[in-house]
């Protein structure tokens, strides 16, 4: 077990982050940007390789800062943002700043740091992988909603002309982006292998393979139970002395949860045990949904264990 001398709590916004470190009442604020992190870095430089950084998930704002810790072999924990939260809610304390907030998740990880796993990115193309995954998932939505709009009830042709221009733009803007990150993953013999890997995975397509390693890039890194509750589909036991109630998923990675829904859908559909297995579950009485998440959770387990396997034997031939 690592054993860490400082623990610097950074809370990340869209424009700028503000860094606490525990122990320390000094707070510092950096714009979230390149030139902004690299005064982080120099700055810190003393402290940083003998700390643990904690920060949240924010919707991709923190994935820039994420990969420079972790391109310089700093170690970092990415944070579920509702364990961070109840941690907060634990003290009682109803305030809440940017500078709070740093400081909780630098006692976040003071408190938890047995029990926090090193975010491990896949490769040196991973915050391209991300950012790409993640405009291709804007357009994909900005196209859903120009396909309602055009089919909305109304006599303006000007609008429906508007409506069918942006729909072949979008199509072609997601096209590119999509041509991008094939060519991005093609290029990388380990992200190429573990695509191959997850293809092979009935329900697993290219596009599903593509948005796994895109916003899933800790697959194969962790255990069963982390890679569940990471992508949200790790039941929650609700039970109170003799009351026992559904159990539910946790929300999980956005977008994991969508992607995996698709892919079941499709592995329900196919000739492989997954689909038996689901078929299964239906014949022992689950609801259809119930079934439906616990195929969900069989493909992903699965996925982590065989790229879990492929990377230990590239671990072993290095």
């Amino acid at each position: 077990m690592t054993v860490y001398t400082y623990f610097i709590g950074i809370d990340i916004g869209k424009e700028q982050f503000v860094v606490a470190c525990h122990h320390h009442k000094i707070v510092k604020t950096y714009d979230n940007t390149s030139s902004g992190i690299a005064l982080f870095l120099q700055e810190f430089k003393d402290d940083l390789p003998k700390s643990l950084c904690v920060l949240e998930t924010t919707g991709g704002y923190e994935m820039l800062l994420l990969f420079t810790l972790c391109k310089y072999d700093y170690n970092v924990h990415r944070a579920n943002t509702r364990k961070v939260k109840n941690f907060i809610r634990s003290f009682g304390d109803k305030a809440k700043t940017d500078a709070l907030d740093a400081k909780h998740l630098a006692l976040y990880g003071f408190e938890r740091s047995a029990h926090l796993s090193c975010f491990v990115p896949g490769s040196s193309v991973a915050i391209q992988l991300f950012h790409l995954g993640q405009r291709r998932q804007d357009l994909k939505s900005m196209l859903v909603q120009e396909k309602n709009r055009s089919k909305s009830p109304h006599d303006c042709l000007m609008v429906k002309k508007s409506c069918a221009s942006m729909i072949v733009t979008l199509e072609a803007q997601i096209n590119e982006i999509t041509a991008e990150i094939n060519d991005l993953i093609s290029n990388d013999p380990v992200l190429s292998e573990k695509k191959k890997i997850l293809k092979g995975i009935p329900g697993i397509g290219d596009v599903v393979a593509n948005n796994l390693l895109s916003f899933l890039p800790e697959l194969g890194t962790l255990n069963r139970k982390e890679i569940a509750a990471l992508a949200g589909v790790a039941p929650k036991a609700n039970e109170s002395g003799k009351f026992v109630g559904y159990r539910s998923t946790g929300h999980g990675r956005a977008h994991i949860k969508p992607i995996l829904f698709v892919s079941a859908m499709a592995a329900r559909n196919s000739h492989s045990p997954l689909k038996m297995y689901y078929e299964q579950l239906i014949g022992r009485g689950k609801k259809k949904m119930v079934a439906l998440t616990a195929l969900m959770r069989k493909i992903i387990v699965i996925a982590n264990a065989r790229i879990k396997e492929y990377l230990g034997g590239i671990a072993q031939r290095t």
